[in-house]
């Protein structure tokens, strides 16, 4: 499994008057907030890569798909061995953008209200009362989520797709923003529950994440085995300003031919004869939110093909049922894997589509 590849400063710009732009479409993103408001979402972006990157080495490019997803109001599934960092990356991830942070460690023995809350008697006032779970934070850490029994995963579904849980019949609102970010190790499956294809339709992206660069493992062990230096500052960024941040991304301009581009890749993997089952309508809707973020991110106020093809993968790596046949070979003596028959088949996929120009 290969980790994904460092954060690019891209900044891909589509000819004016193209299928991508409209006419007169500046490169500069429309609702860029002025000297007196927020940090512009491109520079936020490069902060907190940069504040992060100097706890966890080497995650930048994971760090971008988190803003990503926050913004498009998405949820990720970080998938890797044990000891790569990802439960210390997620919670840096939080403290950086001044968010509340709640990790959730999954157990077989767990129960529902051991996320949502429960209704209790108040020994004080003789009165039922809701308390609430650990589900109500910004950023909430699903530790080893495929360890918990269906019942438990079931839980999080209404709280990722409604943001909200309902205790007794009464809905409780969760806080804005917030994200799901679970993890799961592919590796050792004893003593756990895969999870459902409708749970993990509700994830934006799978971030499939393997073992680090070999610089990057030598800063690792050099970093821990001397006394802590001090924590970069962190970026202005907080609940407020990724609010701004998510409405300045939906308002961006989507030509018709980039929203075509989306759809012809979401309804040929219905048709790919290598896929049982393709991405559904809820993952074209994910994919145009993720493709318009990515542009947010690179400073721009339109969506491009480049744009769409940079998060194609994330978005549709975990949407995909493919054929028993190609199973059994990811799974082969000598295979890589899973992750490269994906890859091969989503590439072609993207590959047998027009792209605008």
């Amino acid at each position: 499994m290969t980790a994904p590849s460092p954060v690019s400063t891209r900044d891909a710009a589509a000819a004016p008057g193209s299928a991508s732009a409209p006419a007169g479409a500046s490169a500069t993103v429309a609702a860029a907030p002025g000297p007196s408001g927020p940090m512009p979402p491109q520079e936020a972006l490069r902060a907190l890569q940069f504040a992060v990157g100097r706890s966890v080495i080497g995650y930048e490019e994971v760090v971008r798909l988190l803003s990503i997803s926050l913004v498009s109001e998405g949820h990720v599934l970080l998938e890797g061995v044990p000891g790569i960092a990802k439960t210390f990356l997620v919670r840096r991830f939080a403290e950086c953008l001044k968010l509340s942070f709640k990790r959730i460690q999954f157990t077989p023995d767990m129960l529902p209200t051991d996320i949502i809350g429960a209704v209790v008697l108040n020994p004080t006032t003789t009165a039922l009362e809701y308390r609430p779970g650990p589900i109500f934070a910004n950023v909430i850490l699903a530790d080893e989520i495929n360890r918990a029994p269906p019942k438990v995963q079931s839980a999080l579904l209404e709280a990722m797709q409604e943001h909200q849980v309902t205790v007794d019949g009464v809905p409780h609102p969760l806080p804005s923003p917030f994200i799901v970010i679970a993890t799961q190790n592919p590796i050792e499956q004893e003593g756990t529950y895969p999870l459902p294809e409708a749970e993990l339709d509700r994830f934006l992206f799978r971030v499939l994440i393997g073992y680090p660069k070999e610089a990057d493992e030598k800063t690792v062990i050099q970093q821990h085995s001397r006394p802590a230096g001090p924590r970069i500052p962190a970026p202005a960024v907080d609940a407020s300003v990724l609010d701004t941040y998510r409405d300045a991304a939906l308002a961006l301009y989507m030509s018709d031919e980039v929203l075509a581009y989306i759809l012809a890749i979401i309804r040929g993997t219905r048709v790919d004869p290598k896929i049982m089952i393709g991405a559904s309508p809820r993952a074209g809707v994910q994919f145009a939110r993720a493709a318009k973020a990515e542009a947010l991110f690179a400073g721009r106020s339109y969506v491009t093909p480049e744009d769409v093809k940079s998060v194609a993968f994330w978005v549709l790596n975990h949407r995909v049922a493919l054929q028993a046949e190609l199973l059994a070979a990811a799974y082969s003596e000598g295979s890589g894997g899973l992750e490269p028959i994906i890859r091969e088949v989503l590439g072609a996929n993207l590959s047998h589509r027009a792209v605008p120009k």
